[in-house]
């Protein structure tokens, strides 16, 4: 088994291919991880946005107290060195020294991490260790079992529809169902173009090898974006009338758009802010409890500019725009709450 990264997933044509995530086991009474207060712990990253979705909807329902939490240092480290050229998650905490990159550049603080209480673990990859690995791949987000020791699930697709219902007993707010019945439909069928498109679509632009790879996904990407803009300039949210997880899929892309995706991955064509409706929508998902919590552009930025040498070698930081997204938003007023 090789130790490798999201850039290490290539195809024969210079294009990124993502590949599935490994641990699949689900919440469920009566199976062999059942819902339970305290014996389940969340590792992630603020800067990933597969895991911030995760952060989001644990916040929304109310899950703090239910379900630990760790968050590693944004910028990645070499897990093995003399052993592999892996570099991955670290855990770190508060007032550490700083970190640089792989190459020994910059200094990059421990500020908002959260080290491993549960394991003891310095790299991710030590949880996967112990979980008895066989893909290689060490991701975040992951669920992890205090107590049978293991992963249960590092798929966030899947993770948060866990954390939507499979904890409501233990929730502060179980009413919020960010799964409606009556518009799966609908949110299935965003998710089918927004995911390939725009949440993938940004890592096909900035892991491509090959101009036409590229080009493909950048054109796809802005066709997909168009798209989006022209359902928000008729619906207040991407699904339809009522704020779901489709819309937290699409956020948690968005709002990296201008401040990383824009420089970092070459999808320079348009930013976020210069789409009318798209700028508003992001303000208002922002503010919403439990979304803006799991928002750390600290974290974002310091991530990509120093964690993939090969595409920033001296791990500078774009300084970037101001906070657009915390100004207030014309959502209300566009889409008056009816009677």
């Amino acid at each position: 088994m090789k130790a490798h990264t999201a850039l290490d997933e290539m195809g024969v044509k210079g294009e990124f291919k993502r590949v599935s995530s490994a641990f699949r086991d689900t919440i469920e009474e009566g199976g062999r991880f059942p819902p339970e207060s305290g014996r389940y712990h969340l590792y992630v990253s603020y800067a990933c946005p597969w895991a911030s979705r995760c952060i989001a909807m644990m916040y929304m329902k109310g899950l703090g107290d239910a379900i630990g939490l760790s968050v590693v240092h944004p910028t990645w480290k070499k897990s093995r060195p003399g052993q592999d050229e892996h570099s991955g998650w670290t855990f770190a905490s508060p007032g550490d020294p700083p970190f640089s990159n792989s190459n020994g550049y910059g200094s990059f603080p421990a500020d908002d991490c959260i080290p491993d209480s549960i394991n003891g673990s310095k790299f991710v990859r030590d949880l996967y260790e112990l979980a008895k690995d066989t893909a290689g791949k060490y991701t975040v987000p992951l669920l992890w079992d205090k107590t049978e020791k293991t992963i249960v699930n590092n798929e966030s697709a899947e993770i948060i529809e866990m954390f939507n219902s499979k904890f409501n007993k233990f929730a502060t707010k179980p009413e919020v169902d960010m799964f409606p019945a009556d518009l799966m439909e609908k949110i299935e069928e965003v998710n089918s173009w927004i995911y390939p498109n725009i949440n993938n679509g940004v890592y096909r632009c900035g892991f491509a090898k090959s101009q036409e790879a590229y080009e493909m996904a950048f054109t796809e990407l802005f066709e997909a974006l168009e798209k989006c803009e022209e359902i928000l300039s008729k619906n207040r949210y991407i699904a339809g009338d009522r704020f779901t997880v489709a819309d937290i899929r699409l956020f948690v892309t968005l709002i990296r758009f201008d401040e990383v995706y824009v420089v970092y991955f070459k999808t320079n064509k348009k930013a976020i802010r210069e789409y009318p409706n798209l700028r508003e929508y992001v303000k208002e998902i922002y503010q919403v409890p439990g979304i803006t919590e799991s928002v750390n552009m600290q974290h974002i930025k310091t991530h990509y500019f120093t964690s993939h040498p090969i595409l920033n070698h001296y791990g500078v930081v774009p300084v970037g725009s101001d906070f657009w997204y915390s100004d207030p938003h014309n959502r209300d007023e566009k889409f008056p709450k009816k009677g």
